[in-house]
């Protein structure tokens, strides 16, 4: 069923839209498009071919969904922009779907994408994140659950940024960012553990306080990464958060984000005590 139906809209009659959708004036919907039941459709949006969107989602006005990739090695292949349930989609983002590297671009349910925000092709955003206005994602990065990604931060293609991470707005994210932790300053550093973010998401004290231990030691002690490695692998004990951390940062293939100090030591010659 489509609400608000009027003579101004471009709806491909193949297109499948479920129940209670609401549409707006001059929105135009391409045939390979799959929208869910209860979506709003603001005015003036283009949600292009190769679609999927799941329930409830809201996007509003001059947004532009699943255009091709800004690529020049796409050719033509068939891929797909794959969006959560209760995403929200505020003005004029364009959000590219897939290339053949991954062939998708995916956003996981609940997440919110402030005005003006920009996801390239094949990025995978998890579930419960928040981009702030005029973020913009280069290609292939991957983003964990409810991460907060500041207003005008900019990543680098292929970045990852780790689950329940605050990065502060006007950032530029040139490496990756481990998870449960805050970013900020130029370059962007360790700015702490995301302390208030945790409590609010359930995280009991003991586990916060294991987490602090471990990001004690890899950007407060002194030692580089390897050795850090290490020394959390033998001395912290096992909650799953540790897993996450260790496997994050060994998968960093572009390295991580390093400390302030580490930054300040490298700079001027001296080494971190």
């Amino acid at each position: 069923m489509i609400i608000n139906n009027t003579s101004f809209q471009n709806i491909h009659p193949n297109a499948k839209i479920g129940n209670n959708v609401k549409i707006g004036s001059f929105v135009t919907i391409e045939e390979d498009v799959v929208i869910g039941d209860n979506c709003e459709i603001h005015p003036n949006v283009v949600i292009q071919n190769g679609v999927r969107m799941g329930i409830g989602c809201n996007v509003f006005p001059g947004a532009i969904v699943g255009s091709i990739p800004q690529d020049l090695k796409y050719n033509g292949e068939y891929t797909l922009l794959e969006i959560g349930n209760n995403v929200t989609i505020r003005e004029y983002c364009t959000i590219n779907k897939g290339t053949k590297a991954n062939f998708t671009t995916k956003i996981g349910d609940n997440t919110l994408i402030m005005a003006y925000v920009h996801v390239a092709h094949d990025c995978v955003i998890g579930n419960n994140c928040i981009l702030a206005n005029c973020v913009n994602l280069a290609g292939h990065i991957e983003i964990g659950d409810k991460a907060i990604l500041g207003g005008l931060s900019a990543v680098h293609q292929f970045v990852r940024i780790g689950d329940n991470v605050m990065v502060g707005g006007g950032s530029l994210v040139r490496k990756d960012v481990p998870p449960y932790i805050k970013a900020a300053r130029e370059p962007l550093s360790y700015a702490g553990v995301n302390t208030t973010g945790l409590k609010r998401r359930g995280f009991d004290a003991d586990t916060i306080h294991t987490i602090q231990d471990i990001y004690r030691i890899l950007y407060i002690r002194g030692y580089n990464t390897s050795q850090a490695i290490e020394k959390i692998k033998d001395s912290i004990q096992e909650i799953p958060e540790k897993n996450n951390i260790l496997n994050f940062i060994e998968k960093a293939d572009r390295g991580i984000i390093k400390g302030f100090r580490q930054l300040n030591a490298r700079s001027s010659g001296n080494k971190t005590a």
